[in-house]
């Protein structure tokens, strides 16, 4: 696991995991202007590219990409970069730009939804919602996927999901409401202790005074929630999305009269699942069970 945490990289780079930059991706102006930051400051530093990767303890083909801009660096490259050329914090200041370009631009793009949303509604069927998601629940989830995930893949998602969640300290709050199915509290993934560490978080987030969950259980005769999972995204300035997560695709709703359906539908989800409060309850039961 060493190179996926930034361990001495091959002079080809074929060993190391940083992310090629998707030629389709807008993010490619952020990682080309981070590109020439490095080149314009190992210049003035009078270092070869090969010196600068001997010195950080990577090849000098990745700089030569990290420079042009058709790879995208991690933080310790950064970090490392800037001690090595003496840039005084500005190439490190670079990281929490290089780490959005990092994630899948669909994530990017969800997340931005997300924090520009006043309220958030979800409804999920077969596993927690990502927002919710403790960090070892979401891998256990990617690395189960079929046709399985390379590491790299894992990781960068895993991060994506977890870097959504900053939504819970946005200001103002937003207003987070979830609809979980009972299958998705007592299913196990990714064994016991993951679980049980999920349903403590589950407890903590239920807990905040912007958040509300609730348990739809499994012998509820009637359902609105049939046509599988979704989430509902309202703005300040009265327009809405929706999100539909299918099994290869994902799809964003706009069109104003499919948003009506899918509030009729959340509206009655919610009617029909358990309070709040007796949800939390429901969860610290299961929470003892486990």
């Amino acid at each position: 696991m060493a190179d996926a945490i930034g361990g001495v990289h091959t002079a080809d780079g074929g060993d190391e995991p940083d992310r090629d930059v998707d030629p389709e991706d807008d993010s490619g102006a952020v990682v080309a202007a981070v590109g020439r930051q490095v080149r314009l400051w190992r210049e003035a530093a009078g270092m070869r590219a090969a010196e600068l990767g001997a010195a950080i303890g990577y090849g000098e083909n990745l700089v030569h990409k990290v420079e042009a801009g058709k790879r995208i660096p991690r933080p310790e490259f950064l970090d490392r970069a800037d001690e090595a050329l003496g840039a005084g914090g500005k190439l490190a200041a670079m990281k929490k730009d290089v780490a959005e370009a990092r994630y899948p631009k669909k994530v990017r793009d969800l997340a931005k939804l997300e924090r520009n949303a006043a309220e958030l509604g979800a409804y999920s069927n077969h596993n927690l919602h990502g927002l919710l998601q403790t960090e070892e629940y979401a891998r256990a989830l990617y690395e189960m996927r079929r046709p399985s995930f390379g590491r790299d893949q894992v990781d960068r998602y895993v991060a994506a999901r977890m870097s959504r969640q900053e939504v819970f300290e946005r200001q103002p709050l937003t207003s987070l409401t979830f609809v979980l199915e009972e299958v998705t509290i007592r299913r196990p993934l990714g064994g016991r202790m993951v679980a049980r560490r999920q349903l403590e978080r589950l407890l903590e987030v239920g807990q905040l005074r912007n958040v509300e969950i609730q348990v739809m259980p499994s012998d509820r005769e009637d359902h609105a929630g049939m046509g599988g999972q979704f989430q509902l995204l309202k703005f300040d300035d009265g327009t809405a999305v929706a999100h539909w997560e299918g099994q290869l695709s994902n799809r964003l709703v706009s069109d104003p009269k499919e948003i009506r359906i899918i509030e009729l539908r959340y509206g009655i989800i919610r009617a029909q699942a358990l309070t709040p409060r007796e949800s939390l309850a429901f969860i610290e039961k299961a929470l003892g069970e486990t």
